[in-house]
Order: structure tokens, then C-alpha cells, then sequence
């Protein structure tokens, strides 16, 4: 079945007119909705406490932030765009009590609402507008004239005047520009872990490291290990973007479609596409948002000695070294 897809001429934004918004938490997609809002008219208050670096950004972006329970409740319009493993926490500690009949609860990822760390309470509506992309793209594509595409979902107890708010506000934060995807809660949550965990960022850090590994260790110079294995990556993935597979096989020579033919398969094998499936099975049962909201409440020891690792990976030294001489990147290291 073809996707219900929205754009800005299905948005009646009259209905945000009268409508308080709260932006809580001034971070990536945070500063983004919150800016692209106000530009398009909207009313909107800001969330965050002080003494933390998004404060200031938020001051000097020209809002006066509020604390979280005086944010909510002064406003119609919730949206929670806190991190995930703090989110349900604050939720219970911050928001919820503040939350008022006829009050719209929104979400940018549906990991809290779906797992059940945050539940509305009744009479009020839940709401997820997702775009798909990270908050810098949301903001500039906004200033360029366009916009990023969004996904929309209610929550069980919301009914049509709430999807007419939802469509309201993805378009004032530009996603009717690109379309607006229907879609359920659970849906957007399970399939942006799995992407995220198989594909976008699991799947190809582990085999853009395992790539440089293996010429590394067959004596090849580190530096050619990270053009053909990192560095070319962006140019592929771009024709992806364009065109899909297509295009990208009719851009490469032929020497590269028929390796692409004959031994993709042979690096995602069915062994691979198993453990796919047993990782999507661990996401829709709750096991892995557990385990997450699990190491963050411990002080997220095991992630933030990865990280550190990870950090210190020779890809990344001979990265760094060789992205210092590609002036034109305008490179960024953390």
C-alpha cells in the first residue's frame, strides 16, 4: 500500500494561530524547530535550564527559556526533544503534572512514548513529527527556501483536529516543503533503530573499519586504506541520494557494478540478514531500549569507555591527519 504522503497545501496552519509552543530542550533538533517556528509566524517558548551551554545558545538566538514546568505549562503545543535516556525521567519529574486538558504532548522520536517511559495522561493528545534528518539540516534547508521530509503519527487517543496541528507544524518547521509521511509511532521507532543500528551507523562503521583493517594488515599504506574505504564512501553515498542503486551503478565504471554484482553478496551473507533480523527482533520487543535506559541510569560507563576507544581507532588518527590537507572539506573533529 502506497504511503499517505503531505504537503504544505494540506497544512491549514490557522489552526497554530491562537497556540502556544514549548520547544523543551534547545539541542540538535531542538534550536532547529524552534527557530524554523518563529520565522513562520508561530508563538513559541523555549525550555532549558540554566547554566547549560544550549541556555545561552538560546539566548543569543533570541528567546528567554524557561524552565521546563513553567514552559509546559504555558503552552498548547508540547514537544519533548530531550535525549532519549533522560527523556522518560525528566518527563515524570518535570512535564507531566504541568500537562492540562486538551494539551498536545509531541515527540520528535517515538522511543519514549512506544517503549512506554512516557505516557500522556488523559486528555491529552500525543503527537510525533520526525524529520528525517539532524537539526542543523533542519535549519538550513529552512533558510534555503526548503525543508527537510518530516514523518507524522497520533497516539492512540488523538483524532483529527490533532493531525491538522501536526500538519501545521511540519510545515512551519518546513517539512511540507519535501512531504510529510504518515505513519504510526511504533513504525517510526522501530525502523529508525534498526536503521540506525544495521545500516546507517552500526552497519557502516563496522565495515568501513573492517575494510580499512584488512588492507591495513595486507600491508597496504593507511592512508589509501582511508580514501577507498572512508573517504570515497561520501561520493557513493551521494549518487544514492540522487538516483538510488541505479544511478549510482550507471556513475561507476563497469569494473565497479560487477563487483558490486558479484561480491556484495558475499559481505552481507544470510548469516548477516539473520542477525538483521534477530537485532530487529530485540528493538520491537523492548529489549534493547531497556538495555539502553539501563546503562544510562549506571553512568553509561560501557558507552563512554566505547567512545573513547573508538575515538582513538587508527582510522580516525590517519583520518584526522589527512583531513587537515583537504582544506576544502571545512572538517570537523570532536
Amino acid at each position: 500500500m502506497a504511503a499517505t504522503i503531505y504537503y504544505d497545501s494540506d497544512a491549514d496552519m490557522s489552526v497554530l494561530q491562537d497556540k502556544t509552543i514549548a520547544i523543551l530542550g534547545y539541542g540538535s533538533q531542538g534550536h532547529a524547530h524552534a527557530q524554523n517556528l518563529r520565522d513562520s509566524g508561530c508563538k513559541v517558548i523555549v525550555g532549558q535550564r540554566p547554566g547549560s551551554p544550549n541556555y545561552d545558545l538560546a539566548k543569543r538566538h533570541g528567546f528567554e527559556p524557561q524552565s521546563l514546568e513553567d514552559a509546559t505549562t504555558a503552552a498548547d503545543i508540547i514537544n519533548m526533544l530531550l535525549p532519549d535516556e533522560v527523556q522518560g525521567g525528566i518527563y515524570e519529574e518535570h512535564i507531566r503534572d504541568h500537562l492540562s486538558p486538551g494539551n498536545v504532548l509531541m515527540c520528535s522520536h517515538g522511543f519514549n512514548m512506544h517503549f512506554g517511559y512516557v505516557a500522556a495522561p488523559e486528555g491529552v493528545a500525543a503527537l510525533l513529527v520526525a524529520p528525517k534528518g539532524p537539526g542543523h539540516l533542519v535549519r538550513s534547508e529552512f533558510e534555503q527556501g526548503g525543508g527537510v521530509p518530516c514523518l507524522i503519527a497520533l497516539g492512540d487517543d488523538s483524532d483529527e483536529t490533532t493531525l491538522k496541528l501536526g500538519l501545521a507544524y511540519a510545515s512551519a518547521i518546513g517539512g511540507g516543503r519535501a512531504g510529510v509521511i504518515r505513519t504510526t509511532i511504533a513504525e517510526e521507532t522501530e525502523t529508525d533503530l534498526f536503521g540506525e543500528q544495521t545500516v546507517l551507523c552500526g552497519g557502516v562503521s563496522a565495515l568501513v573499519k573492517a575494510g580499512y583493517d584488512t588492507l591495513v594488515d595486507a600491508g597496504y599504506q593507511p592512508e589509501m586504506a582511508y580514501f577507498e574505504c572512508m573517504h570515497e564512501l561520501k561520493l557513493i553515498v551521494d549518487l544514492f541520494y540522487k538516483g538510488g542503486l541505479n544511478y549510482m551503478r550507471y556513475s561507476v565504471s563497469n569494473t565497479a557494478e560487477y563487483g558490486d554484482y558479484t561480491r556484495g553478496d558475499r559481505i552481507i551473507t544470510e548469516e548477516t540478514r539473520a542477525e538483521m533480523k534477530r537485532i530487529l527482533a530485540e528493538i520491537r520487543s523492548g529489549q534493547f531500549a531497556k538495555e539502553w535506559i539501563a546503562e544510562s541510569k549506571s553512568g553509561a560507563k560501557k558507552f563512554k569507555a566505547r567512545r573513547e576507544a573508538e575515538r582513538e581507532l587508527p582510522i580516525e588518527s590517519v583520518g584526522r591527519d589527512l583531513r587537515r590537507l583537504m582544506t576544502w572539506i571545512d572538517a570537523e573533529e570532536v
